[in-house]
């Protein structure tokens, strides 16, 4: 990250709630304003996720997606408006990132990550948000942070369910939970304030990274069910199995 001596006055009134949070203030706000965040993904977990972060004054934002926005998506992926469909994501979402914080740096990505590039793109971010839909982007994220020593956040919802989990150097990441990509059925749902829920969580976790405030979900699993409403945590250790930490 680099050093930033101060806050413009602008950006005291816009944090001002920030700045009186209780171990919070000024000094996180400015680490903020110097940390740099990677969300991969601009559907319903990436739009929370970007404008929590937007909102919240981090510095440099980069969104990564290579879809177009369908009216489909429209039922959950709330950084996204009716006039952008057909639009690139990453586009429309840096468009509503700038639109609502025009004093952060966003830039959007448009292609899809792969094994070649990815490396490369995440080396310019402080942390990576996996808000991706798909259990191959899911162990290319993992795999790509894992290696570089990134931190990042893992999500992922399916019906009413939703589950994350934040990854350190060292501690448990989502190679640890499955060896492989799970055999599940076709996608079904989700209900759109499902991504909201785990979306701003992530969203939260970052923030925290970044801040070095409270305590990450690292070692720890993090489900709930929007139908019942009930939340459980699973304590989770490196797997010797996985490939990333096996001795």
């Amino acid at each position: 990250m680099n050093a930033i001596q101060t806050l413009t006055d602008e950006e005291r009134q816009r944090y001002a709630r920030h700045l009186n949070l209780p171990g919070f203030g000024e000094e996180a706000q400015m680490k903020l304003k110097a940390g740099s965040i990677l969300v991969v993904g601009a559907g319903g977990l990436g739009s929370p996720v970007c404008m929590y972060l937007a909102a919240a004054g981090v510095g440099h934002i980069g969104v990564a997606d290579g879809d177009t926005v369908d009216i489909s998506n429209l039922q959950r992926q709330i950084i996204h408006t009716t006039s952008g469909i057909g639009s690139p994501k990453a586009l429309s979402a840096a468009e509503s990132m700038r639109a609502l914080n025009p004093d952060i740096t966003v830039t959007p990505l448009p292609d899809m990550l792969t094994a070649d590039n990815i490396s490369t793109v995440i080396a310019d971010y402080d942390f990576v948000v996996d808000a991706t839909d798909s259990f191959k982007a899911k162990f290319l994220i993992n795999d790509a942070c894992v290696s570089a020593g990134k931190p990042y956040s893992h999500g992922a919802i399916w019906r009413y369910e939703g589950q994350t989990m934040t990854v350190v150097p060292g501690s448990a990441c989502y190679r640890c939970l499955f060896d492989s990509e799970p055999d599940t059925s076709t996608a079904m749902g989700p209900l759109g304030a499902t991504a909201g829920l785990l979306g701003t969580i992530q969203a939260a976790e970052a923030i925290k990274y970044l801040t070095a405030t409270g305590e990450l979900l690292t070692n720890r699993l993090l489900r709930f069910n929007v139908a019942t409403m009930q939340f459980s945590t699973i304590t989770l250790s490196p797997s010797p199995y996985c490939l990333h930490h096996h001795a």
